[in-house]
């Protein structure tokens, strides 16, 4: 073999042991799915207010005359905007007329039911209607859509939230998700493996308000990024060897 091809053959060596192979196992989620297997829906994760919740609250009555003092709202008639409740510290709200009414820690049925109750003394058959109006998640990491995404709903899953991010890209890793979660003051720090189907049955698969989701870097991400300056300096050399080859093979 001369020694052009022998120093082609050199060059497309290093390349191809430059270049890290993903395996599938690597890749593909829910690995130890089944065909037509079936699983009974066991969830039961509803979420709860936190502190710096910031909250819409909406009360109805027959009697909308009643009901005003209920229903605050701000700037001009015309321009009115409802008034939102933010829970404070100690987990409370303070709404009109009722004075102080803790929400920390329960579900939006729950507040509804507490509200009621306390309205009752004022309205008769009073219907209320909460909303929490700063969910968003965070997804970090090695997905191809970074960023802070928005809520519209009451919860996410994180394979919903994994998908409003453009998905992993293929140097993520599936079975090394990071969920951090903030409740009160406490941060929770839980990793996920989504190529097991047993990653819906994870109490964090349902994301909270303002969860952080972050996805770590594979072998190939972590070596490539420390080794760019290593790959280039061996290119060069083959380069160098090869262009020396090649004025040795004309000079004969």
């Amino acid at each position: 073999m001369s020694f052009i091809k022998k120093s082609v053959v050199f060059i497309l060596t290093i390349n191809l042991l430059l270049v890290s192979c993903t395996s599938k196992k690597d890749v593909v989620y829910f690995q130890n799915a089944k065909s037509f297997e079936t699983a009974v829906d066991t969830d039961t994760f509803v979420p709860r207010f936190k502190v710096d919740d910031n909250v819409s609250i909406f009360v109805s009555t027959f009697d909308l005359e009643l009901v005003k003092p209920f229903n605050l709202a701000q700037g001009s008639e015309s321009l009115a905007t409802p008034v939102t409740y933010l829970i404070d510290v100690d987990g409370n709200i303070d709404y009109p007329v009722l004075g102080k009414i803790k929400l920390l820690g329960l579900t939006v049925e729950e507040a509804k039911e507490l509200l009621k109750e306390k309205l009752e003394i004022y309205l008769k058959d009073p219907i209320v209607n909460i909303r929490i109006l700063n969910f968003e998640i965070t997804v970090l990491g090695e997905v191809n859509r970074p960023g802070t995404y928005p809520i519209t709903g009451e919860r996410v899953s994180l394979l919903k939230a994994l998908g409003m991010a453009g998905d992993l890209t293929i140097k993520g890793r599936r079975d090394n998700i990071l969920i951090v979660r903030d409740f009160n003051g406490e941060k929770t720090y839980t990793r996920l493996d989504i190529t097991s189907k047993e990653v819906f049955n994870s109490p964090v698969y349902f994301l909270t308000q303002n969860d952080v989701v972050y996805v770590s870097p594979n072998k190939s991400r972590i070596s490539g990024a420390s080794g760019d300056t290593r790959v280039g300096l061996i290119l060069s050399l083959a380069s160098f060897i090869v262009g020396i080859g090649l004025l040795v093979t004309r000079s004969r």
